[in-house]
C-alpha cells in the first residue's frame, strides 16, 4: 500500500469476482478523499466500501504475456564453437541444448539421437557427405526442424548443396557472432538467411534442373517391387508409419527402402524425391510423340 496526501492507492492481485474488503485498509486518514485499487485485470469497475464514505476508482493494468524462448539445438565437433555459440545466444530470448559430436563420419552422424528443438545451429566443419548425413537424420527425426548451417565459407556450389540438403540459412563463423541471434527467430517462423543472390541462383538451379539428375531419374526404372510400392507412397504425402501400415512392413524397412530411394535418385531429402518425380512425370506428359 502507497500512501500520499488524502489518497489511498491498493495494489490488489484478488480474483475479479472478489469485491474490495474493508479491512485491505488498515489505516484512515481524516484527509482521505479517494482510494485508488489498481488490479491485473481489463476491466474498469467502480466499487463501494462501508467504511469509508468516498469514491473508490478501479484501474486496471494488463498482464505482459510471458515469451516463450526458442528451442536452439547447436551441434558441431568443436567445443570451442559451441562455447562461442552458447555466448552469442545467451540471455532470456533463446533455450539452448548442445551436442558435441564425438564422430564426424557419416554413417555415425546418419544415426544419432538427436535432440528435439525448433532450431538447429549446425556446424559444417565436416566433410560434405558427412553434412548431408547429418542433415538428413535430423529432417527424418524432426520432420518440422529447421536448420541454419554455419562454416568457414560457402561458395555458390557448397550453397546450392546446403539447401538442397534442407538447410534453410547459411552463415559463415565470422557473420554468426554479429547474426545468429536475429536469424534464429526468422528462420523458425519459415523464413530464409541466405543471400539474396544465392537463393536466385539456387531456386533457378532447382527449376532448370541438371542433366545428371534427369539421369538418375531415368536409371531408377530398376527400382525393387517394394520401392515401388513405398514411392507410390510417398507420392501420396505419407508418413513413414502411414506407409507401414499400408504396406504392412515395420517402420524401421519404410525408413530403409526410403534411404535406398534417395541414394538411387540423387537426392537428399524427401521433398525433392517428391518434385523430381513429379518434373518427370510433367515432363513425359509434355513429350510429342
Amino acid at each position: 500500500m502507497a500512501r500520499s496526501v488524502g489518497r489511498i492507492v491498493l495494489i490488489e492481485t484478488l480474483p475479479k469476482s472478489r469485491a474490495l474488503a474493508p479491512e485491505s485498509v488498515r489505516f484512515c486518514d481524516r484527509g482521505l478523499h479517494s482510494v485508488t485499487v489498481v488490479r491485473l485485470r481489463n476491466s474498469l469497475l467502480t466499487e463501494t466500501c462501508p467504511r469509508f464514505p468516498v469514491p473508490i476508482r478501479s484501474k486496471s493494468v494488463k498482464k505482459t504475456a510471458k515469451k516463450i524462448a526458442l528451442q536452439v539445438c547447436l551441434i558441431s565437433p568443436h567445443p570451442l564453437v559451441l562455447s562461442e555459440f552458447e555466448r552469442v545466444l545467451e540471455g532470456p530470448d533463446f533455450k539452448t541444448i548442445s551436442e558435441h559430436l564425438e564422430s564426424t563420419l557419416g554413417p555415425d552422424l546418419r544415426h544419432l539421437p538427436i535432440p528435439k528443438a525448433t532450431v538447429y545451429v549446425v556446424d559444417a566443419h565436416v566433410a560434405k557427405s558427412a553434412a548431408g548425413a547429418l542433415l538428413s537424420n535430423i529432417l527424418e527425426q524432426h520432420s518440422e526442424a529447421r536448420i541454419m548451417v554455419v562454416a568457414e565459407k560457402f561458395d555458390a556450389a557448397e550453397s546450392y548443396s546446403m539447401l538442397q540438403m534442407g538447410a534453410k540459412g547459411l552463415l559463415s563463423y565470422g557473420e554468426a557472432r554479429a547474426q545468429l541471434a536475429r536469424a534464429l527467430p526468422l528462420v523458425a517462423q519459415g523464413g530464409f538467411w541466405v543471400p539474396r543472390a544465392v537463393l536466385s541462383g539456387f531456386v533457378d538451379s532447382v527449376l532448370a534442373g541438371s542433366p545428371s539428375r534427369r539421369l538418375k531419374v531415368d536409371a531408377a526404372a530398376d527400382l525393387s517391387r517394394r520401392e515401388q510400392e513405398v514411392l507410390s507412397s510417398l507420392l501420396e504425402n505419407l508418413a513413414n508409419k502411414e506407409i507401414g501400415s499400408k504396406l504392412n512392413i515395420s517402420e524401421r524397412t519404410v525408413k530403409f527402402h526410403v534411404s535406398n530411394l534417395l541414394s538411387k535418385f540423387g537426392v537428399r531429402r524427401r521433398a525433392d524425391l517428391i518434385l523430381l518425380c513429379y518434373q518427370k512425370r510433367s515432363a513425359t506428359v509434355e513429350t510429342p510423340h
